[in-house]
């Protein structure tokens, strides 16, 4: 639906400019509405795919036309599906509407596809597709230095794609003795097993290099404040919201899953670089003068804690972790918005000529405020539950490296908060006073936001239930294969 709605934009919103925005709409919208459909239908009681479809696509190589959703990517699924048309809703590019909506629409296709694909070759098309649009968004629509951001993110991206496309081609060719044939069926593979360790742990570093620089973890992070502080806003929330969820979602899916034995005897490794992210991110995040280059360095935090749960390999940490994407993605997706709200009042993101704003704008500051603190993990807020989840269940498998990255969540109250009392408390000078009030349409947006920052935080259940069983299920995949036998745990909802 998303790429029908491009070529739609393209098509008629040359005919007439006035339905270039409607046809957008009316594509994410539907496929917003087919999400939310999706999650209704969703069987909590099933811990396996649902919503398959399965389809040869070129069966000489192997290639299937293979979809399917279970409750580790149903809500990333539902999040696509909510936030595009949010954004498109929200935010203007101020000029050359047409190409940038076409964009979005082939960059929400292009995650989506990557979230409910079951074959290799087949989410590694939906992965590198994501690359283009972005680097165009970024590229046309962004900031002072936006040329030079979009060729880093392109750089980086590309090299990491390269060992992922080795990984997935010597993943299939390893595996077809013992498959009877070549297939990239990720279901397949993953039920079969028969690489060699030597090999596993070899094909894993390849896709965790790949994943890596997606998430992106230290320190291969480099291209990520530079892309966000240089992208326009919806390529900022984007970016957040759901792209770099890409990497956490393919380490869970393809690596754990593909590779358990390799997933375990990798997990130190994998520990330290999470603990550092989260320290680095948060020491940068408390020296940045630029409010966006701030937030970004808080996502490299947060995703950090992310990968620490994902390889504590516990109900409670992975499901935490899976539960933080979808949080982390609205949260920090929120505060791009905002912080693209001020640079629309202010044209500044410096923090030292921002003062005084929740005097002139105390809606907007009220906003600002609940969304930094469900990102700084405040309890009946959003995202508490995830790191809660995370923290506790990894605490028995890595319990030193929780230790260390506790720090991080101090340190994440203390440079949100002292950014929110340098720019909304004190006196507003002369260039502050203006500071516009929130429009209808930007309230309406961020109450949206709201309202899922709110109900997530006072009750997780429903997440949890549709999240759990899958993830049990990858616990009970990773035990009957290797040695590793986690903890006896249970959710917070049992």
């Amino acid at each position: 639906m998303p790429l029908v709605g491009a070529l739609g934009v393209l098509w008629f919103g040359r005919l007439r400019n006035e339905w270039t925005k409607l046809i957008a709409l009316v594509a994410s919208i539907t496929t917003g509405a087919l999400s939310l459909w999706v999650l209704q239908a969703f069987d909590t009681s099933d811990a396996g795919f649902q919503f398959v479809s399965l389809h040869e696509w070129i069966p000489a190589w192997g290639i299937s036309w293979h979809l399917g959703i279970d409750g580790i990517s149903l809500f990333l699924v539902v999040l696509t599906g909510v936030l595009f048309p949010l954004v498109i809703a929200g935010v203007d590019p101020h000029h050359d509407e047409r190409p940038y909506l076409a964009w979005l629409l082939v960059l929400e296709a292009g995650v989506m596809g990557s979230f409910v694909s079951l074959d290799l070759f087949l989410f590694f098309v939906f992965f590198e597709i994501v690359l283009v649009p972005m680097y165009f968004l970024i590229g046309g629509w962004g900031y002072d230095q936006r040329v030079y951001a979009a060729t880093k993110f392109f750089l980086f991206t590309m090299a990491g794609s390269a060992f992922l496309l080795v990984g997935i081609v010597a993943t299939a060719m390893l595996s077809r003795d013992a498959v009877g044939e070549i297939t990239f069926d990720v279901v397949r593979l993953a039920e079969q097993g028969s690489l060699s360790v030597d090999a596993g742990r070899w094909l894993f570093v390849a896709f965790a290099i790949a994943f890596a620089v997606k998430v992106p973890l230290f320190p291969v992070h480099t291209w990520l404040p530079d892309a966000h502080t240089q992208a326009p806003t919806a390529g900022s929330v984007i970016l957040a919201g759901v792209l770099l969820k890409m990497g956490t979602y393919g380490l869970l899916r393809f690596g754990v899953y593909l590779f358990p034995e390799a997933s375990v005897w990798a997990r130190p490794m994998l520990y330290t670089l999470a603990v550092i992210g989260i320290i680095y991110g948060a020491i940068a995040a408390t020296m940045q003068k630029d409010l966006k280059r701030l937030v970004a360095y808080s996502s490299v935090a947060h995703l950090g804690f992310i990968v620490l749960g994902t390889f504590a390999l516990t109900d409670q940490s992975v499901s935490g972790g899976v539960m933080q994407m979808v949080n982390h993605g609205v949260s920090t997706g929120a505060l791009f918005l905002l912080v693209g709200m001020i640079y629309e009042r202010r044209h500044t993101r410096q923090i030292v000529e921002l003062r005084g704003l929740q005097q002139v704008a105390p809606v907007f500051a009220g906003f600002f405020m609940i969304v930094m603190l469900s990102s700084i993990g405040l309890p009946g807020l959003n995202g508490f539950v995830g790191e809660f989840l995370i923290l506790i269940g990894s605490f028995d498998t890595a319990r030193w490296w929780v230790i260390i990255g506790t720090v991080g969540v101090v340190l994440a109250a203390l440079y949100l908060l002292w950014a929110y009392q340098r720019v909304f408390h004190g006196e507003p000078d002369e260039a502050n006073r203006g500071f516009a009030e929130l429009r209808l349409r930007e309230g309406l947006l961020l109450s949206a936001f709201v309202a899922i920052i709110i109900f997530t935080g006072v009750y997780p259940k429903p997440m949890l239930s549709r999240i759990e069983p899958s993830v049990k299920a990858l616990i009970e995949h990773v035990e009957a294969r290797t040695d590793y036998r986690q903890p006896v745990q249970g959710l917070a909802g049992e």
